[in-house]
């Protein structure tokens, strides 16, 4: 049975919050929707939600962050200790200095949409199977508020036209899993429960596809693709050496457009892949070609310090980068 899955918009957002998340699981999640291994199923509803809420929730997670000050106040006593009571002084100052230099680089990049979360969520959405908002669905939806039938709150059909749209489009036989911690998805007796409701509606229309809802990706991830790191890792080893044997120029483009997608490399991984660059002529003869040349920037960008002084050199001499390859980086 295939696997298919639907996010809803808080965990996006959670990306952007204060959360527990590591954003490892949303890159996880990439790389099985860019390999089929699972659909993820994205209703338009979702998509302007998470549009309207983006820059919201970035902005409360930056208000608790500013809210959060190092006590630069000692007591008298402190003074005694004069090594330690310098260091600490030091260490507040660094610490409001990094703070500002830090938030200047993220007010640029959340304008910019450049944060490591816009990117990959930016491949989800690519990757995803896209519902379209109809006026069938929201009548639906509309029917199903007006009823009193969950989900939905606040004088407000969104849930519900998330829910409407699964139930339209999710393929019979599948495994699917809902990963939602928004109450309105869940029983008023059991937090953790799913809400009976939607269940026995979901039993009786899709009998044939199993569901399953989780609160989070990761827990998720745990129950079941627990082996998700090792198969990453797997990957991207295939693709570096397919990258080293790489005896077309087609062939190198699709595999730099694959590992573009993967920015946890190893200081071996790095330097193996600068070295098939500068040695394999069927990636440097294609060095200035703007795809090329920004998929192998892409992936050292900011890495340079992790590769052997003997290549430096070389590549930057064969892939120069494109003064405006920042505006289109893929993560």
């Amino acid at each position: 049975m295939a696997n298919s899955l639907y996010l809803d918009t808080n965990v996006y957002l959670s990306f952007y919050h204060l959360s527990s998340e590591d954003l490892e699981e949303l890159k996880k999640l990439a790389v099985l929707t860019k390999s089929k291994a699972v659909t993820l199923y994205l209703p338009e509803q979702t998509i302007n939600e998470f549009n309207r809420n983006r820059d919201a929730k970035i902005a409360d997670a930056i208000k608790r962050f500013n809210e959060n000050k190092l006590n630069n106040i000692f007591p008298q006593i402190a003074k005694d200790y004069e090594h330690e009571f310098s260091a600490m002084k030091d260490a507040v100052k660094s610490y409001e200095k990094n703070k500002q230099i830090m938030l200047e680089k993220m007010k640029k990049d959340i304008i910019s949409k450049q944060l490591k979360a816009d990117k990959i969520i930016e491949i989800l959405f690519s990757n995803a199977i896209k519902i379209e908002i109809t006026p069938k669905l929201v009548e639906s939806a509309k029917m199903r508020f007006d009823l009193g039938n969950p989900p939905g709150k606040n004088d407000s059909y969104g849930d519900a036209i998330n829910w409407e749209s699964l139930l339209t489009v999710v393929e019979d036989f599948d495994n699917f899993f809902f990963i939602s911690d928004d109450k309105d998805f869940y029983s008023e007796f059991d937090k953790d429960l799913f809400n009976s409701f939607l269940l026995i509606e979901w039993e009786r229309k899709m009998p044939l596809t199993s569901f399953k809802h989780y609160k989070s990706l990761s827990v998720f991830f745990k129950e079941n693709y627990p082996e998700i790191n090792i198969f990453t890792e797997q990957k991207e080893e295939e693709l570096i050496n397919k990258l080293a044997n790489s005896s077309s120029f087609s062939e190198t483009r699709n595999i730099l457009r694959e590992l573009k997608n993967y920015d946890d490399f190893t200081k071996k991984q790095i330097n193996d892949i600068a070295y098939s660059a500068i040695s394999n002529n069927q990636i440097y003869w294609i060095g200035k070609d703007d795809d090329i040349n920004l998929y192998l920037n892409s992936i050292v960008k900011g890495k340079f310090n992790l590769l052997d002084e003997e290549y430096i050199e070389d590549f930057k001499f064969k892939f120069p980068p494109n003064t405006n390859d920042e505006d289109i980086l893929p993560f």
